[in-house]
């Protein structure tokens, strides 16, 4: 039996400056697709884009990110 497909949500926090954010997007980009010169269309339709959260918006979606980050800045 197959499964019917829908469009799935896979979300990744991240403590980051926006230019090491854009790098690890990449590089998820690469592993969702590793040859991005092929002929479309993907196999696997996915699109990825980075999203700016507002601290109180960071506080609400991710709080034991900001608490590790915290945790690790209070380490150094």
């Amino acid at each position: 039996m197959t499964e019917e497909r829908s469009v799935q949500e896979l979300r990744l926090g991240l403590y980051a400056t926006p230019a090491r954010a854009e790098e690890i997007k990449r590089r998820i980009e690469h592993l969702l697709c590793p040859d991005p010169d092929h002929a479309p269309p993907c196999p696997v339709p996915w699109s990825a884009m980075l999203l700016g959260l507002s601290t109180q918006e960071a506080r609400e979606a991710y709080p034991e990110l900001l608490g590790q980050a915290a945790a690790e800045r209070d380490m150094s």
